[in-house]
């Protein structure tokens, strides 16, 4: 068996925000999915946990459990994300972000610039990709909730307040 040391654990904590990231970048930029601005709020934590993650591998005494137990309440607070915004997709309820409608095209660069710093204008109600019948926000709501029970797992290899 792999003896895991903490540099591989932090490692891995930081491809577990850097993965979802690419992911969710390529199916934006790549293929060309919108996202709405519960989509964007949902990338948050990822960003924190490959801060988390790069913090414990850059900084020799930091607190690794630390790290690890903060990594995995920011997941479990991305799976709640993820959850509300399924309940928003499947009109359970009623988004509180403020999500719109009716983006418009830019054909020149002063019309960009005017609307480069709007709001996104997708609503958080529309569902642009599914799989197996779910949309992403299923996915992700698994996916933070399995890294948030790895963090927490992850965590307990470690003496409070040690490395």
């Amino acid at each position: 068996m792999i003896q895991l040391t903490p540099r591989m654990m932090l490692a891995g904590l930081l491809a577990a925000g850097t993965g979802p990231l690419i992911v969710a970048l390529g199916a934006q930029y790549l293929g060309g999915l919108e996202p709405c601005v519960l989509c964007q709020y949902q990338r948050i934590p990822y960003w924190t946990v490959m801060a988390l993650g790069l913090t414990g591998l850059l900084v020799g005494p930091a607190d690794k459990r630390g790290i690890f137990l903060v990594a995995a309440v920011v997941l479990a607070a991305g799976a709640a994300l993820a959850f509300y915004h399924y309940g928003v997709e499947q009109h359970w309820w009623v988004s509180a972000a403020k999500c719109g409608v009716g983006a418009s095209q830019t054909n020149s660069f002063e019309a960009f610039r005017a609307t480069a710093l709007k709001p996104l204008t997708k609503s958080c109600d529309e569902v642009d990709w599914t799989l197996f019948g779910h949309s992403i926000t299923v996915y992700n709501a698994v996916m933070s909730l399995v890294l948030a029970g790895a963090a927490a797992f992850a965590a307990n290899r470690f003496k409070p307040g040690g490395n």
